[in-house]
């Protein structure tokens, strides 16, 4: 197989053409899976990636509200797609990168992005009923994750940043936080809207 050097001195003279552009994903999927292998797998990293996301779970399911569990799950699906969205056009745009990772399947971080952000955002949800303490909470879990946990995972290596400051992020995690809890509460009220209009009811 050729290396990575050939193919991009292959592609740079010639026309590039979307066989080469498969060729150069193949490569590279080889060379991360070898190196998540080598370098991630059963490393302190991964290890704290692992531990910590089980953690979060288990704090979720201790204080998750069962009775509106659907609800709340879905804040967390909400805020989970569009991280994973944001973050695999980061990492697509080489702004940031995840050296380690508890799976290698995608490129974005799936323990962060899955599970620690969206619980965080869904216990803001549950208990924090009014915009002004939500807004309060949003911002104190955007302040922690733009400059303490962005920073710690840049200096465990988890995170690497190459195009991006840590306050970027800031603004970006309200705007999430507010986006679906805007959203949650009109389909809130559609739904509550249809239902008196139904003839059964």
């Amino acid at each position: 197989m050729p290396s990575l050097l050939d193919l991009l001195t292959v592609v740079s003279v010639l026309t590039i053409n979307w066989d080469e552009i498969i060729e150069l994903r193949t490569l590279m999927r080889d060379m991360l899976f070898e190196y998540w292998l080598r370098e991630s797998l059963f490393s302190f990293n991964w290890w704290f990636l692992l531990v910590s996301t089980i953690i979060f779970f288990i704090i979720w399911l201790i204080v998750l509200d069962k009775k509106r569990i659907i609800e709340i799950s879905v804040v967390g699906l909400f805020i989970g797609t569009i991280a994973f969205v944001l973050d695999t056009v980061g990492v697509t745009l080489v702004l940031w990168s995840y050296p380690y990772k508890i799976i290698p399947i995608v490129p974005p971080i799936l323990e962060i992005h899955k599970f620690h952000l969206p619980i965080v955002y869904m216990i803001n949800y549950q208990f924090l009923n009014k915009w002004k303490s939500y807004l309060l909470g949003t911002t104190i879990s955007a302040f922690i994750f733009s400059f303490i946990f962005e920073p710690l995972t840049v200096w465990l290596g988890i995170y690497e940043i190459y195009h991006w400051k840590y306050i970027y992020s800031f603004p970006i995690y309200i705007a999430m936080g507010v986006l679906v809890r805007w959203g949650m509460i009109k389909v809130k009220e559609m739904e509550k809207k249809n239902k008196k209009t139904l003839p059964y009811n």
